[in-house]
């Protein structure tokens, strides 16, 4: 089962105005694996996420998601798919508490587009698996917590509560530790190899240290190619790949 590929680039490039975002990008995510996606700043990787989700459309190239060629489908499209991006930039409603956020994802995993019209029992309905999200997220104590008032690292699990009960199959994180002080990493990293037990997860990382403990496979872009891939004792050991953290001002 793992060396199935769930996901699949073929030349998958991006220009913007004579400026190659990414370039011939060939990628493939097995099954029920975490695969992260790394680089030093500029190398694109944002970009391919964006790609990925048609949030931007590629000049060129194919994007396959189970056997199936994605490119050019809507976001909504490839969400319904299976393939749902959880953002940088805590995507949740602030002021709604964190059980209703949970709910409304799961009404609109249902078809129910933030229908808060709905009867109270339908609503109550939900209740008992947005319970569950919030347990295994570690916000079951925060359920009737305004969003907005939860620290920094409980947000980010709260939007990855809010990505899972959209039943995704395959995750795509975007930075999901950054800016966060050293114990919400150690608790977000747990969370992510936590969910990754019964899906795919793809990650953009900055934390080297999350990436090499949490990933099956790493994917190194820079200038927008790949420049290496690998588990990390193979792409942390590559010069190529030391030259370009090392010239960008990484360590």
């Amino acid at each position: 089962m793992a060396g199935d590929v769930i996901l699949q680039t073929r030349g998958l490039t991006k220009e913007f105005r004579g400026f190659m975002a990414v370039k011939d990008v060939d990628l493939q995510v097995r099954r029920g694996t975490i695969h992260a996606l790394i680089g030093p700043n500029g190398a694109g990787k944002t970009t391919c996420f964006n790609l990925l989700t048609h949030f931007l459309a590629p000049t060129r190239g194919r994007i396959t998601f189970n056997g199936r060629d994605i490119t050019g489908r809507r976001p909504a499209e490839i969400a319904r798919l299976g393939l749902v991006r959880s953002f940088q930039i805590s995507a949740v409603f602030p002021h709604l508490t964190v059980l209703e956020n949970v709910r409304i994802a799961l009404q609109r995993q249902r078809g129910r587009s933030f229908d808060f019209w709905r009867s109270e029992r339908v609503l109550e309905g939900l209740r008992a698996r947005t319970m569950e999200l919030l347990e295994a997220v570690g916000l079951a104590g925060f359920a009737a917590t305004p969003a907005v008032e939860l620290p920094y690292g409980r947000k980010r699990a709260l939007e990855i509560a809010t990505t899972l009960a959209l039943e995704p199959e395959m995750m795509l994180l975007d930075e999901p530790t950054a800016g966060m002080a050293h114990e919400d990493v150690d608790r977000i990293s747990a969370l992510i190899k936590q969910v990754a037990r019964n899906r795919t997860v793809l990650m953009v990382e900055h934390n080297l240290g999350v990436v090499e403990h949490l990933s099956d496979t790493i994917t190194v872009l820079a200038r927008g190619e790949v420049l290496a891939e690998g588990d990390y004792a193979r792409v942390s050991a590559n010069p190529d790949v030391i030259q370009a953290y090392m010239g960008s001002g990484h360590s």
